[in-house]
């Protein structure tokens, strides 16, 4: 089995990777830990991890796009864009890379210069928009991921973009900073129902959404590789404990079902706040052409339930690719910049 190709998307707590083969087939997907706000010896580990497993693969072309510029690793961003770019170029060395420079499109390393660090910056969002544009008319993008949601209006094959930068993008609400995963919980919900009462919720980093969607039983653990709050455990009744610390409780196996209830309307404020985004959205719409939602990202399970509560279709991102080879552990859709950025390469090579 052949790969010539390698799609990159760097972040700040992860590393995803897509190969595809000669027939533009994806053969592996990969997602390692990669808390790049430590150092850049965890890139390098984590590219280390996914170049051992495709050892035997012949790979030419690597295509990468990135989001960890952003941690306070670097002086600036631009400083992250550059660093991160010159790790990969040492990591990849003999190969053709490119890197996804928003509307520039992607551009070789030896071409990059200061001009193109502000267009790269946190582009991964662009990259999978735009991949799903070339095969939706009219849809709603929406990956909800471990950090973050990217909600992106698409019509006619064009993504309606309203802001590029992340300041621009939260402004629009086509970023809102929540995920499934690492979310702080006090960044989610101000107050809960417990018991019958309205309990503030503690500002402290007691517990995560990974915590919450353990709880409603929605949490794939392969997703999850991110430390606990309290770096205990990973199991319903250790998220219980670190929820009931939220409210000053005490958790216990006898009392699973209260913290399975609070779980439940944590879930709710947090779907409530994306589906805000998602309207807002909506309302920039004004065709009768029905939208589409197409859902990524490893919480797109919430954006096939918006999608049905608001009467739209639903299309999984993996359900655009031309070709998918089964992949036991992830799908595409988990990895969508990766994905996207890869196919995207493929068809400027082509």
């Amino acid at each position: 089995m052949q790969a010539n190709l390698v799609g990159w998307d760097i972040g700040g707590a992860h590393l995803k990777a897509a190969a595809l083969n000669q027939a533009g087939e994806i053969i592996a997907i990969f997602q390692q830990p990669c808390p790049l706000w430590k150092g850049l010896e965890h890139l390098q580990q984590a590219v280390n991890a996914v170049m051992q497993a495709l050892d035997s693969l012949p790979i030419s072309q690597h295509a990468i796009t990135m989001t960890g510029e952003l941690v306070d690793l670097f002086t600036d961003r631009d400083d992250g864009v550059k660093q991160i770019i010159n790790a990969m170029s040492t990591l990849l060395a003999g190969t053709q890379i490119s890197v996804f420079a928003g509307q520039s499109g992607l551009v070789p390393t030896e071409h990059i210069g200061i001009q193109h660090y502000a267009a790269i910056a946190s582009a991964n969002w662009l990259a999978s928009a735009l991949f799903a544009a070339q095969h939706v008319n009219n849809g709603l993008f929406v990956d909800i991921g471990t950090t973050t949601t990217d909600i992106l209006l698409l019509n006619d094959k064009q993504v309606l973009a309203q802001g590029y930068s992340d300041y621009q993008r939260l402004i629009s609400k086509e970023l809102i900073y929540t995920g499934i995963i690492r979310t702080a919980v006090m960044a989610v919900a101000r107050t809960v129902e417990d018991e019958g009462h309205s309990v503030g919720l503690m500002a402290e980093y007691f517990a995560t959404m990974a915590d919450v969607y353990r709880l409603t039983g929605e949490l794939n653990e392969r997703h999850d590789q991110t430390d606990t709050a309290d770096g205990a455990e990973k199991t319903p009744l250790a998220s219980a404990k670190r929820l009931a610390r939220m409210i000053g409780c005490d958790a216990s196996s006898n009392t699973l079902p209260r913290w399975q209830r609070l779980a439940k309307d944590i879930r709710r404020q947090q779907l409530e706040h994306i589906q805000q985004g998602c309207q807002a959205q909506l309302q920039r719409h004004s065709g009768s052409i029905p939208i589409t939602f197409i859902g990524a990202g490893v919480g797109r399970f919430l954006v096939k339930e918006m999608a049905i509560e608001l009467g739209h279709a639903y299309l999984d991102f993996s359900s655009l690719l031309p070709s998918i080879m089964p992949q036991p552990d992830l799908s595409a859709a988990d990895c969508a910049p990766a994905v996207a950025v890869a196919y995207l390469q493929r068809q400027t090579s082509q």
